[in-house]
């Protein structure tokens, strides 16, 4: 054995909701943890430095980039994952959106696009256009399907703001 290797340390954390537990190398990402001891994949590893986005969940509530967040740091805290924004079979309102607007094409930064625009909804349904682009500021889409996600957040943001109001979808 390596006289640097370190021990697993146990992590408790709930996920999408569920208390979990996993066993830990102390230098193990957030994103590592999700996806290769959870079986989360929808969080994408991009980057792997923080520059592109693509990995980003919310931490307590809180849109971070989990391949710049030890998972030792979400000890005891709430994560929330693509995989846990969708209530039931019920998409949330940006997923919808996303989906009806075609704001996807490769699908690869789409789930940490939608994380950042549904984190943009949910505290700012009135957002305009300059507060999306400010939402997805350091998300990076190559296949350039900007307009298609401004305009699916602003439609989603218009329907949490009816929700909001006792007017929701029928």
């Amino acid at each position: 054995m390596n006289d640097y290797a370190s021990e697993p340390i146990a992590v408790s954390l709930t996920v999408n909701g569920q208390p979990r537990t996993v066993q830990v190398d102390p230098a193990a990402t957030l994103v590592e943890v999700l996806r290769d001891e959870l079986g989360l994949t929808g969080t994408k590893i991009g980057c792997d430095r923080g520059a592109c986005s693509a990995c980003t969940v919310w931490l307590d509530g809180e849109v971070v980039a989990s391949c710049m967040t030890f998972a030792l740091d979400a000890r005891g805290k709430k994560v929330t994952t693509i995989e846990g924004l969708a209530q039931g079979s019920e998409l949330h309102p940006v997923q919808q959106a996303f989906v009806e607007h075609d704001a996807l094409q490769c699908g690869f930064c789409t789930p940490g696009m939608v994380m950042s625009c549904a984190h943009l909804v949910e505290h700012n349904p009135d957002c305009t256009l300059d507060d999306v682009r400010g939402a997805i500021g350091g998300h990076l889409c190559r296949c350039g399907a900007y307009p298609n996600i401004f305009k699916a957040t602003l439609a989603a943001a218009a329907e949490v703001r009816q929700r909001k109001t006792g007017g929701g979808r029928s």
